[in-house]
């Protein structure tokens, strides 16, 4: 391992702050669950706990807070995250965390608390697995109109359609669903008992485990209104502290993605007492990084070399080649400028 981490600082010596993200901790997948990358089996769960309490520095969000810059952080300081509001984490991913003495932030959609309904993901997952993309299809079809291009698969589904919808659109979509299926959202999620309950929420945060927002039902920021960010945003935080009893200081935006960092969501987070925002791309955190546009990996956890690539290697080289495409992209502007001057 030494010569390993050498050669991963050739490639970049500036990676200070490692997050890692999990969702689901589970031996099985579900027709909720299958096909959308959410599981870690509780083993692997256990050995990526191991591979980090023997090779890096788990840190708490109190931590990262205290040096937002990552200057003074310990040596190889790790933070272990969970997003969305898996009953697992509380079942087992939090008593492993406590084993092995690693503190962790789980962002939560309170919408989902106590099993009320199934989240998008896990509705849209339950059709395509028990009823075929061709539910889902008509299901676009009758919010986006018959110009809908055919969706082939669940990738497609969360990576083209979902992110530009509006929360209204979406709402008309899982509706269609659940009238195509003959679907009880509520009795689902109540056999499913995929979420958290109010009492297990309250139990994490009393033995110290971080909470953290995640919206109100786990939608894409990109598009949401003024109002849309009071609903899915202030909502959530204010069931969450009014469940935990602790103050939600840190964001996680549903999908992890940059784009869904906008301005005004930013400056709302700013402003309105958040501390840090924790997106998913995998790119390495360097030195003097952003507290509000720090970055998290999502790691392969089935061997020790491969989460040493997704956690250490790859995201350097995104590092990398993000500087560079940055650079090619200014030179091409200034390029762009000159030619326009002369």
């Amino acid at each position: 391992m030494p010569g390993r981490f050498h050669i991963a600082r050739i490639l970049s010596s500036s990676y200070s702050l490692r997050c890692v993200v999990f969702h689901n901790i589970s031996a099985l997948d579900s027709p909720y669950t299958k096909g959308i990358n959410v599981s870690t089996t509780p083993r692997k769960f256990e050995d990526a706990l191991r591979f980090l309490t023997q090779h890096y520095t788990p840190v708490r969000l109190d931590d990262v807070l205290a040096d937002p810059d990552g200057r003074n952080l310990p040596a190889r300081a790790v933070l272990v995250t969970f997003d969305d509001a898996y009953a697992s984490v509380a079942e087992l991913a939090a008593p492993l965390c406590r084993k092995y003495g690693v503190p962790a932030v789980f962002f939560v959609n309170a919408a989902f608390l106590d099993n009320q309904r199934l989240a998008p993901d896990n509705l849209v997952c339950y059709v395509a697995n028990v009823l075929g993309m061709k539910t889902i299809n008509v299901a676009a079809r009758a919010v986006r109109g018959t110009d809908m291009p055919e969706l082939h698969s669940l990738a497609e589904v969360f990576t083209i359609f979902f992110p530009t919808m509006t929360l209204t659109e979406r709402g008309a979509f899982l509706d269609a669903l659940r009238q195509l299926g003959g679907i009880s959202d509520r009795q689902l999620a109540k056999e499913s008992v995929l979420y958290l309950t109010t009492e297990q929420l309250r139990a994490l945060a009393s033995f110290g485990l971080e909470i953290g927002n995640h919206t109100y039902s786990h939608t894409h920021c990109r598009s949401l209104s003024r109002e849309d960010i009071r609903l899915e945003v202030e909502r959530n935080r204010a069931e969450l502290e009014a469940v935990s009893g602790r103050k939600v200081r840190s964001f996680s935006p549903p999908y992890g993605s940059s784009r869904d960092l906008t301005g005004e969501l930013k400056s709302h987070l700013q402003h309105s007492g958040y501390e840090a925002i924790f997106l998913s791309e995998s790119v390495a955190n360097p030195k003097g990084a952003d507290p509000f546009h720090l970055d998290r990996v999502n790691p392969r956890v089935d061997r020790d070399d491969s989460f040493f690539l997704d956690l250490e290697i790859l995201p350097r080289l995104r590092s990398v080649r993000n500087r560079l495409s940055g650079r090619s992209r200014l030179f091409g502007t200034r390029k762009n400028l000159r030619t326009s001057v002369n």
